[in-house]
């Protein structure tokens, strides 16, 4: 019943805009995420038109950039180019002014309309950022061109409930160029998230120019043959590759900043490390021969933890990377690292005599020794001014007491994490796996890795679950993932992520008594028309039945 009151409070608020307005076009603050508090003032709206300036503080060159967003989203949207100036005035503008007295947290903001103008004030130029995406998302989206579109008087206070808000994107198994990773910035943008996880190291190739070994590049980005479909006896007999040059990455990275991103890189070890032993087999345990993998899935061979060349390799290759990303986190992986080679490799084990680990109830003597090789690495890490984030296997043995543990194999991980007093990003398969299949009738979808996950299920995601008030502070973040085993395209890559990443970005934003699965699917549409406008590929699977009826740009 609830759930219906919200509904059609939505819709009766969408038929008083109409009827306030008549034929105008005008905004709604009915968007996604949904602000914390949004108060309508009523009497008389803005009349944005093609006279309204955007101002902006003098001298302040990341508020001139938050201006050019502004006007680039209205023109697009409305078709009206708006003026830029530092001379704020009270009539017919949309002032952006940073107020340090402001208690809405660094990311957070005040938007007031009323029918004078508009004032959107924030503690930091990030908080007036994410003001400013709600301005864009309130917006109608024109196809002919208006004289004005009317803003009603309101009052929006709002802040994110969670620092981290990322999403996650791989591109070792199948490469994405510059361009569509900008893309996929843009798509956090939209989505209010701030910091793109990048997966840039597998198994099935290495895609990170090191100038110190070019091996790397030249032989480990390349993957002769790709196994088609589920691990299948077939393999298509094309090399595949890819790889990014140190200026390609600086480019996303300066691109990211502009809109207040955070990339933070992974270099996984010591498992997943197909593509470097294929390089320099002596970094293995057995010596190889080894190749780029060719098909997805686990490897047995992983890095010599007994071997000090592997250290002074992974040094390196890490040395040039903090020169490259200034992100305060460096992932490092952790996962999936069987320990097979460990317990018949002659170094491995003379390494877990001379550091005097013992098996006991709960880990063997070779989880303790991946423990000691992620403390090593986080040291380092450490040393040049940086902290670690690793997969939750991480905790199997004696993890160190700094690092901050991605949960993924579901919540149990986060929670024994935060219990402990370690910080924790909560990324779980059950919720945030955006590629599983989101439809049962998989005969329909593209290709997936298998599961499950409708976007009602992510939108059910409860980070804090099963923890008292002082642990829930552990919770830092929550983030969304895209393995790309089985998703070669730049469509289908959006597909997978639109819109279920609408259903995390609430998760990741949204206080929780906000949460209204039904609420949300009513917003839903509106946002699906910024996809639409922006030429993204999408799922239709929660919209309304007679919602963009035929239209390719919303089927698969």
């Amino acid at each position: 019943m609830k759930n219906l009151i919200k509904v059609m409070l939505f819709s009766l608020l969408a038929l008083c805009t109409i009827g306030l307005y008549g034929q105008q076009p005008a905004a709604s603050y009915d968007i996604i995420p949904q602000p914390m508090k949004v108060q309508l003032k009523g009497g008389a709206p803005f009349e944005l038109s093609a006279t309204t300036v955007i101002a902006y503080p003098d001298g302040n060159e990341l508020m001139r950039k938050n201006a050019e967003f502004l006007r680039e989203y209205i023109q697009k949207s409305t078709g009206l180019k708006l003026g830029l100036t530092t001379n704020p005035t009270r009539m017919n503008c949309i002032n952006l002014s940073l107020d340090f007295k402001l208690s809405t947290g660094k990311e957070g903001y005040l938007l007031v309309v009323d029918d004078r103008g508009v004032s959107l004030m924030a503690a930091e130029e990030n908080g007036i950022f994410y003001g400013i995406q709600t301005i864009r998302k309130s917006l109608p989206i024109l196809k002919e061109k208006v004289e004005q579109v009317a803003l009603p008087a309101v009052q929006i206070t709002d802040e994110p409930r969670f620092g981290y808000r990322g999403i996650h994107l791989d591109v070792a198994r199948h490469f994405f160029d510059v361009d569509v990773v900008k893309q996929t910035i843009d798509m956090l943008v939209l989505h209010n998230q701030n910091t793109l996880h990048w997966h840039l190291t597998d198994d099935q190739g290495w895609r990170v120019e090191i100038k110190k070994y070019p091996e790397l590049t030249r032989f480990g980005s390349i993957r002769q043959r790709t196994v088609i479909g589920h691990n299948t006896p077939i393999y298509d007999n094309t090399p595949t590759g890819g790889y990014y040059t140190q200026a390609e990455m600086r480019e996303v990275i300066e691109y990211a900043k502009e809109r207040y991103i955070t990339v933070i890189p992974e270099i996984d070890m010591p498992g997943h490390m197909m593509a470097v032993l294929a390089c320099f087999p002596e970094l293995g345990c057995t010596g190889g021969p080894y190749h780029v993998a060719e098909e997805w899935g686990i490897a047995d061979d992983i890095l010599c933890a007994g071997n000090d060349k592997v250290y002074s390799f992974i040094e390196d290759v890490l040395s040039e990377l903090v020169e490259i990303f200034p992100s305060k986190y460096i992932h490092i992986g952790g996962d999936e690292a069987p320990r097979v080679r460990w317990q018949n490799c002659p170094k491995c084990q003379a390494r877990i005599q001379q550091l005097g680990l013992v098996k006991d109830d709960e880990h063997s003597a070779e989880d303790k020794l991946q423990s000691y090789f992620m403390a090593r690495v986080e040291k380092f890490l450490n040393s040049k001014g940086r902290q670690i984030i690793g997969w939750d296997e991480i905790l199997d043995g004696d993890p160190s007491p700094t690092a901050t543990v991605m949960s993924w194999r579901g919540t149990a991980g986060g929670i024994k994490a935060a219990k402990t007093g370690r910080d924790v990003i909560m990324s779980p398969t059950t919720y945030a796996y955006l590629d599983y299949y989101q439809s049962e009738r998989t005969n329909r979808e593209p290709l997936a890795i298998g599961g499950f996950l409708p976007i009602e299920k992510v939108y059910q995601l409860d980070p804090m679950d099963q923890l008292s008030a002082d642990e829930q502070k552990h919770i830092i973040g929550v983030q969304a993932n895209l393995w790309t085993e089985y998703i070669p395209y730049q469509e289908q890559l959006q597909y997978m992520y639109m819109p279920r990443v609408a259903a995390i970005c609430e998760v990741q934003w949204c206080k929780p008594a906000q949460g209204d699965f039904e609420a949300f699917k009513a917003r839903l549409p509106k946002l699906v028309d910024v996809y639409k406008l922006m030429g993204w590929k999408y799922a239709r699977h929660a919209l309304p039945a007679d919602y963009d009826h035929g239209s390719s740009a919303s089927m698969w």
